[in-house]
């Protein structure tokens, strides 16, 4: 269909999925493919701190089964409460990965909320941008913030739905709305999506990706979620793309009255 699919550009990468799923949570690491490929991710979010990449040689890697020539690997910081930790950790991802620069940083505040420290994580990012490092972002859904980080030099922010792993969805849509009307890097929906229609919705406010785990890796079939999900996000996308008809208050009738033959 001519203008439907446009791809996500993300530090001048071209990628042909929206989807942007994480690698945690599954029974196994073959659960783990599955679902990744009924998603059609092409980015994945990797944990460098829970994960092996290969630091440890005698388990089995998480590379056996997405292997970087055919994902774009994102390593993330999480479980990193500081700003010192979480630079630690993506250049500890840079050496294990040959030098891969993209990464996706995440500073977080409090164990139980899981909710952004954004004071750290501005300074993180400000420090990563400087030392060459691409930088994809995970904040609140305050749009102050999102611009600041857009300005320090990231390559996509990525605000919060709604707390990670909880799963009640997009909770304020018009603070998403504001910072994808006033952003000039992409914008992808980071954390609280639990289910196809969240997904859709984060499209659908104009919104260039979303990333999830939880909502995929806790159904009771994820690689059947995966695929619910990749098709949300297509029609969330195709609806924006075709700009929603007005909201009503009264009725106004699909067949015109004017011009009846009786």
């Amino acid at each position: 269909m001519k203008n439907f699919h446009d791809p996500l550009v993300i530090a001048g990468v071209t990628y042909q999925s929206r989807l942007l799923t994480g690698t945690g949570k599954y029974k196994d690491m073959e659960e783990t493919r599955l679902a990744t490929e009924a998603a059609g991710a092409e980015i994945i979010t990797v944990a460098v701190r829970r994960v092996n990449l290969g630091q440890n040689p005698n388990e089995p890697s998480l590379l056996d089964v997405l292997p970087p020539d055919k994902y774009t690997l994102l390593p993330n910081t999480a479980g990193c409460y500081t700003a010192e930790d979480a630079v630690r950790t993506c250049r500890l991802a840079r050496e294990l990965l040959d030098g891969h620069d993209l990464v996706k940083l995440e500073v977080l505040g409090d164990p139980k909320t899981l909710y952004p420290d954004v004071t750290a994580t501005l300074e993180a990012a400000e420090i990563l941008v400087k030392d060459g490092f691409k930088v994809m972002v995970y904040t609140s859904d305050d749009p102050i913030i999102a611009k600041r980080l857009e300005e320090i030099g990231c390559v996509a922010v990525m605000p919060l739905a709604a707390p990670i792993g909880s799963g009640l969805g997009v909770q304020n849509k018009y603070n998403i709305l504001t910072i994808v009307e006033n952003a000039k890097v992409p914008i992808i929906v980071d954390a609280g999506v639990g289910t196809a229609s969240d997904a859709a919705i984060a499209m659908e406010l104009g919104c260039d990706g979303v990333l999830m785990n939880t909502a995929i890796a806790e159904a009771k079939n994820p690689v059947l979620m995966a695929a619910a999900m990749k098709r949300a996000i297509e029609a969330g996308r195709m609806a924006f793309k075709a700009g929603r008809m007005p909201r009503r208050r009264f009725a106004s009738a699909s067949s015109p009255t004017d011009g009846l033959f009786f």
